[in-house]
């Protein structure tokens, strides 16, 4: 895809579209001149290059990644219009993209009615969330794996809801039996599964939580920021991830996914979705000024947030213009990510100089010196993180992931814990062309193990 002959043809289509309304002259105070800009400019992309190589597959750190070229081009051409999509009159064209993109996404987790809209983040999105929660079950928390987004706390805490963190299992995973002991105190109004845990990538056991709501009478909400597209490949094939989970989330009362993250869009798209459009009536309110141009439901009637880009629903339907939620669209981008986990998991257990910490179960792997105690693997793999991203020749950009001794020894590693907590090395592997990069990727973070 040529990514600069489309930004170029987007500013043509705006010149077109913008012509049509007449000609007028722009007010001089908006003038900086080309000499001044340039001078700007320039001063602004040496700044910007001070970054790390998201795009590269030797960035191997956080879930960070560019957009899709369609995206951008589609976020360039809306931009320059510059639609709110809160009211129906701030961006007609892009609220009826965003009613589009949201049936798609709803369709994709087996909702049939429903209510939703994009967001500005999937922490937004779960604000919206919990306090659809409060709202339902006054006076009742929220229970959460101890393994869950830190958002879910803060934002209990900001709605004054009390949270209650569940113990996690030996793979990351919430603990049910915890959960019903917890539900037993009548204390609970709803839990959130997580699908796709930000540290590990663990996905909760959703199908069997099902069994908790009917017999305690709580909302069952799926935080699946990260890992709700995971959903076009939930197909129990060997590069695919068990599908019971991504199955049960249509018998869910809400679900959240950012399509930032594995949507290949910009930063400022998250979504929500709730399976009784019955709850808009939380959301209800007036403004004198706004919900005038059409009797049809503005998606300001239905959110928290009130001013919110119309290009991101642009990008976003462009994308899946391209890309759809099939398993052969969006589907086949995800399904190289994670056989590179898988893979990776193999060639780190032979490794003599790192383990995997547990199996992937999406596309994050996190690993380990093979060394004798926590501070030593502490050390070890801040040295390797340093090493590696500082390397001028070679870098690699990893991250950490903070562990105890107990969960260290439940996964198999015999590490005697000489420190309350301690780093090991994490890695997303969220960019397809991980997989072509990986043995190159592997060679390069075992020679930093074997590195004094």
């Amino acid at each position: 895809m040529d990514l600069r002959g489309w930004l170029g043809q987007a500013i043509d289509w705006y010149e077109r579209w913008a012509g049509e309304f007449g000609e007028y002259r722009p007010h001089p105070a908006l003038d900086v001149g080309e000499e001044r800009f340039a001078e700007a400019f320039g001063e602004f992309t040496e700044r910007l290059g001070d970054n790390y190589p998201f795009f590269h597959p030797r960035y191997a750190g956080q879930m960070l990644k560019p957009p899709h070229p369609a995206a951008i081009a589609g976020y360039l051409a809306a931009m320059q219009v510059n639609p709110n999509n809160h009211a129906l009159d701030g961006g007609p064209a892009t609220a009826a993209m965003e009613k589009d993109v949201v049936a798609q996404l709803a369709a994709m987790f087996g909702f049939g009615e429903h209510l939703g809209h994009l967001t500005t983040s999937g922490t937004v999105a779960n604000l919206e969330v919990l306090f659809v929660a409060r709202e339902t079950h006054p006076g009742l928390g929220v229970a959460y794996s101890a393994d869950s987004h830190y958002t879910h706390a803060r934002m209990c805490h900001l709605i004054g809801v009390e949270g209650h963190p569940v113990p996690v299992d030996a793979a990351g995973r919430m603990d049910l039996s915890a959960l019903s002991e917890l539900l037993e105190t009548g204390r609970i109004g709803t839990v959130v599964l997580t699908a796709g845990t930000t540290g590990l990538g663990a996905v909760d056991p959703i199908h069997e939580a099902l069994a908790l709501r009917e017999r305690y009478g709580v909302r069952l909400h799926v935080d699946a920021a990260y890992g709700g597209f995971f959903t076009l490949i939930a197909d129990d094939r060997e590069d695919g991830v068990a599908s019971a989970p991504w199955r049960a989330i249509a018998r869910c009362d809400s679900v959240v996914v950012d399509p930032h993250k594995h949507g290949l869009q910009p930063y400022g798209c998250g979504a929500v979705l709730f399976a009784d459009p019955a709850v808009g009536r939380f959301y209800r309110h007036d403004s004198p000024y706004t919900y005038f141009t059409s009797d049809q439901l503005h998606l300001g009637e239905i959110s928290l947030e009130c001013s919110r880009a119309g290009a991101a629903a642009a990008a976003l339907w462009l994308t899946l213009r391209l890309l759809p939620l099939t398993p052969d669209g969006l589907g086949a981008v995800l399904r190289p990510g994670r056989r590179a986990a898988l893979r990776w998991a193999e060639l780190l257990s032979g490794s003599a100089y790192l383990a995997p910490y547990q199996r992937p179960e999406l596309d994050i792997v996190a690993y380990l010196p093979r060394l004798a105690t926590l501070s030593a693997i502490d050390e070890a793999s801040d040295r390797m993180l340093h090493h590696g991203m500082t390397d001028r020749d070679d870098p690699v950009f990893l991250a950490t992931y903070a562990v105890t001794g107990a969960s260290l020894r439940e996964r198999g590693h015999r590490v005697a814990d000489d420190v309350p907590r301690g780093r090991i090395l994490r890695s997303v592997l969220m960019k397809p062309e991980a997989e072509g990069y990986l043995d190159r990727l592997h060679d390069r973070v075992e020679r930093l193990a074997a590195r004094p």
